[in-house]
């Protein structure tokens, strides 16, 4: 599939569910042309990881995931041997005139290699897309080994050669900046932060992804979102959490937002006690209190409208 505008990129993208703008086009544009690898960091929920599920579908591909953790090293990443499937061989074996060598050979052998997700890219016969998510999770280690398999993009396993990659795939590395990324692997990717969107692009994701929403509620859910992101609390909700909270009010078939349905329905959107506790006791009549003040100003919200709004209110609490 030829691609050569960023334009046709930003539709193709969207045509599959994924509202972008011209900045997140052009970033997934030039990791393709270029075939580098595109570091994505920011706020948790924000839609880091969707970029890649949203490239593969899109390119009609395979998306292939690495799932970034502590203590994550190389042969969870790339392959290991089928140890239970090698023992049962040789007990079926031991009676076989064969030499030790030949047996040896056999049970080091492609029918005992189990690929993990490196070592599928590199063997894949058309151009996936490989997720490596959360790498900030990794440790140092694992980060520079990662670096040398995407520099090269060949791995030696000695029982059997040199694998080398039949064709580079699109590369996604997400981060939550849990902790700091090494310069050596930060200059080998293209960048891109996503941060918190817009009240209008907020909606229209809402609107796409929740079909059947009310559209009042779909608007005064994002505006709360908005307002509540003002807020000190431990853990600001990201799109995925506007997301469940959306499909939840509709669920529950409500038509606007008040207090008791918020109340009701706020472990949708907040996942801790005291950020709870806090949108529960003090914010949500705050933030109410400014829904009302933009249903006076008429029913076409704007972001604009928002910032002036929660000026009022008092900003940050």
């Amino acid at each position: 599939m030829e691609i050569s505008e960023i334009g046709e990129i930003q539709k193709l993208l969207e045509s599959r569910g994924y509202i972008t703008d011209r900045t997140i086009a052009t970033a997934v544009y030039l990791a393709m042309t270029l075939h580098k690898p595109l570091l994505v960091e920011g706020p948790s929920g924000v839609g880091k990881t969707e970029i890649a599920k949203v490239m593969a579908n899109a390119l009609n591909t395979t998306l292939i995931r690495l799932q970034c953790y502590e203590g994550i090293d190389a042969n969870m990443a790339l392959y290991e041997w089928n140890y239970q499937r090698q023992l049962l061989h040789i007990k079926l074996e031991e009676r076989s005139e064969k030499s030790l060598a030949e047996k040896e050979a056999a049970i080091f052998s492609e029918p005992f290699l189990l690929q993990r997700p490196l070592l599928q890219a590199l063997r894949s016969d058309r151009t996936p897309v490989l997720l490596i998510d959360e790498i900030d999770r990794s440790d140092e280690a694992f980060e520079s080994f990662l670096l040398e398999v995407l520099s090269d993009w060949q791995i030696s396993i000695p029982e059997i050669g040199t694998i080398s990659a039949k064709t580079i795939p699109h590369v996604v590395a997400t981060s939550n900046r849990t902790r700091e990324l090494s310069d050596a692997l930060r200059r080998r990717c293209l960048y891109l932060w996503i941060d918190y969107p817009p009240f209008d692009k907020e909606l229209a994701i809402v609107r796409s992804k929740v079909p059947g929403i009310d559209q009042r509620l779909a608007s005064e859910i994002c505006a709360f979102v908005q307002l509540a992101r003002r807020k000190k609390l431990q853990k600001l909700p990201g799109i995925a959490e506007t997301l469940d909270w959306a499909a939840a009010l509709t669920a529950l078939h409500c038509s606007h937002l008040d207090a008791s349905t918020v109340r009701e329905t706020l472990g949708a959107i907040f996942k801790s006690q005291d950020d709870a506790q806090k949108m529960k006791n003090t914010f949500t009549p705050q933030i109410l209190e400014s829904l009302k003040q933009l249903e006076q100003q008429g029913s076409n919200w704007t972001n604009e409208m928002l910032e002036t709004v929660a000026e009022k209110s008092g900003g940050n609490d």
